[in-house]
């Protein structure tokens, strides 16, 4: 399994210059250690073509975040929350998309699914 942490610099809120470079290099200082120190045990484990993909960056109260943007089991999952909240690391929720009414409206309603077992 390859593992990969990356820094993103880019957050939603603009902090001042001077402390914007002590942010970026604590945060790639952060990605290098969880990916070298605390998820070198997943190096080599699985298949090769496996891959562990991790985004850092901060949140507006200057907590560093993480997120898993591929697939990956649910024990290795559970491992990186593990090591990221041992770490003092929060999850990265991400914002729920909006649909639209009348999508929702063809989902739920049975006579235009289609299906002829939905309708009663």
């Amino acid at each position: 399994m390859t593992v990969t942490v990356l820094a993103i610099l880019e957050t939603d809120f603009v902090p001042a210059k001077h402390l914007a470079k002590i942010m970026n290099d604590r945060l790639n200082r952060a990605a290098k250690e969880l990916a070298d120190v605390h998820l070198k045990a997943l190096t080599g484990r699985g298949f090769s073509k496996d891959d562990l993909v991790v985004y850092l960056s901060y949140n507006p109260k200057y907590k560093i975040r993480y997120r898993i943007v591929n697939d990956v089991p649910a024990d290795i999952e559970y491992f990186v929350a593990e090591c990221c909240g041992c770490l003092g690391y929060i999850l990265w929720r991400t914002n729920v998309i909006a649909i639209d009414q009348q999508t929702e409206a063809d989902y739920t309603n049975p006579a235009l699914s289609g299906n002829k077992y939905d309708e009663n």
